[in-house]
């Protein structure tokens, strides 16, 4: 009897672990793909606003840019080694039969020709590169916020570590990433006259042009711009520069997180129905601050946007062909 009694407590103990035949969920986990939080976008001010960390720098070295697509022709005269009271005229860039000046500012010297004469240019192309006499702040600029800030700075405050600021601070040149220039040297023969504006300017007899030594060095992205007179500067004095590229007013916004690419083109899931189904579409992407960007374009605004944002690929599949 104690036997029999023993198998059927055991017999009872298996059934009620097995019972039902259903598996026990595990709790605090969704399936995979749900949508877990959402976002809808939202209208703001918006300011493109890049934050760089610079130093004072006696006499930086700035860049010039092509004002135009076009042939670049010097001017016949060597230009002057010191510091300009007006701007100074030193090439032309010919385009459709008209000629746009490139000058070095007042305040600066000429410091080396980045292209040779005749060369073929694009607008925004450094072609000169001119030092400023004087303080002066640099930023190196990493590759990442190069685009943030490749447009028209609009305004750049600067503070000072333990000093004086914030204060502005007007830029010079252009970021881009300048070679190593060169500087022709005088003509054997006597000084040529000044050239005329209206006509093609012609290469100085003798100059041996990209290949003259003591020009100007190589650098790397960087944004130079100088402060007022009256702020007092110490050499080698770390800097924070705060960088506005662009504004707008009561535009489109999403977070970040919720927008997948950059430099104007993007996607994002709109998430529709009670089964939070997501559907990926195209916007067309404007100003950032880090935070939010503006949709320009492929949103009406009632949406309901996924966070995060739609995955990307970043490296083609193994053999794959070039993307067209």
């Amino acid at each position: 009897m104690p036997v029999r009694l023993s198998v059927v407590l055991l017999g009872f103990v298996v059934a009620g672990c097995t019972s039902g035949g259903e598996e026990a969920a595990t709790p605090e986990l969704a399936d995979r793909g749900t949508v877990l939080t959402t976002v809808q976008p939202t209208r703001q001010d918006l300011s493109n606003q890049v934050s760089l960390s610079g130093k004072v720098t006696i006499n930086p070295v700035f860049g010039i840019v092509a004002p135009t697509d076009g042939e670049l022709r010097w001017v016949v005269r060597v230009p002057s080694k010191t510091p300009v009271s007006s701007p100074e005229w030193v090439a032309s860039v010919w385009h459709d039969g008209f000629p746009r000046r490139v000058e070095i500012p007042k305040g600066a010297t000429f410091a080396g020709r980045l292209m040779e004469d005749h060369a073929d240019v694009a607008k925004g192309m450094p072609v000169v590169s001119a030092q400023h006499s004087g303080y002066g702040i640099v930023a190196d600029i990493g590759s990442d916020q190069a685009y943030r800030i490749s447009g028209a700075v609009k305004t750049v405050q600067a503070q000072i570590k333990n000093g004086p600021g914030p204060f502005k601070c007007k830029t010079l040149g252009t970021i881009a990433a300048l070679p190593a220039g060169t500087v022709p040297e005088p003509a054997a023969t006597s000084a040529s006259p000044t050239p005329n504006a209206s006509a093609p300017a012609a290469p100085v007899e003798g100059d041996p042009g990209a290949g003259s030594s003591g020009g100007s060095e190589p650098t790397g992205m960087r944004l130079v711009c100088v402060p007022p007179a009256s702020v007092k500067l110490i050499n080698g004095a770390d800097v924070t520069l705060e960088v506005v590229t662009d504004r707008a007013s009561n535009v489109l916004v999403l977070p970040v997180e919720a927008v997948a690419g950059s430099q104007g083109k993007g996607k994002v899931d709109i998430v529709t129905g009670e089964d939070h189904t997501r559907k990926t579409v195209d916007v067309v992407l404007g100003l950032t601050d880090g935070k939010v960007v503006e949709i320009k374009k492929g949103l009406k605004g009632d949406e309901t946007i996924a966070v995060p944002g739609p995955n990307l690929p970043t490296v083609a599949p193994t053999g794959a062909g070039p993307v067209g």
